[in-house]
């Protein structure tokens, strides 16, 4: 195995370190560029995502809270949303068309198992057997 795989022996190259700074909205010295908003401007959902991973981080609903100028409830409501969604993209089943041709073709297969078997029993209590040809009566 390579030992430049991320957790193998505690250390990032720098440029998982800034994909991941990136990723979660991380600046290098940990300040992040979200602020109080200015009048008549509004939270749009990357400001509002990057304040929630703040919080998932660690930070204080308080401290955050009086350095954004916005209510703690607000915070906790948006933290709350953000886990709701992703719990729910978590438990999202892949609805590809290849899944669903795959989910098709698997319920025809087992409808032709369940009547091969029917035919099968059919032939037994008869007293035919499925695999010799009759013999025709000429």
């Amino acid at each position: 195995m390579r030992g430049e795989e991320k957790g193998e022996r505690g250390t990032d190259s720098p440029g998982e370190l800034e994909g991941a700074r990136r990723a979660t909205g991380d600046s290098p010295g940990g300040a992040s560029s979200v602020g109080p908003l200015e009048p008549g401007q509004r939270w749009s959902a990357g400001r509002k995502r990057e304040v929630v991973l703040r919080l998932l981080r660690g930070e204080s609903m308080d401290a955050l809270s009086r350095e954004l100028a916005i209510e703690p409830y607000r915070l906790e409501e948006w933290k709350q949303r953000a886990l709701s969604g992703i719990d729910a993209s978590l438990r999202a089943r892949e609805t590809t068309s290849e899944r669903v041709e795959l989910d098709a073709a698997l319920k025809r297969l087992g409808e032709l198992m369940m009547d091969h078997e029917l035919l099968l029993e059919r032939c037994k209590r008869s007293g035919v057997s499925p695999l010799l040809p009759r013999r025709s009566g000429k």
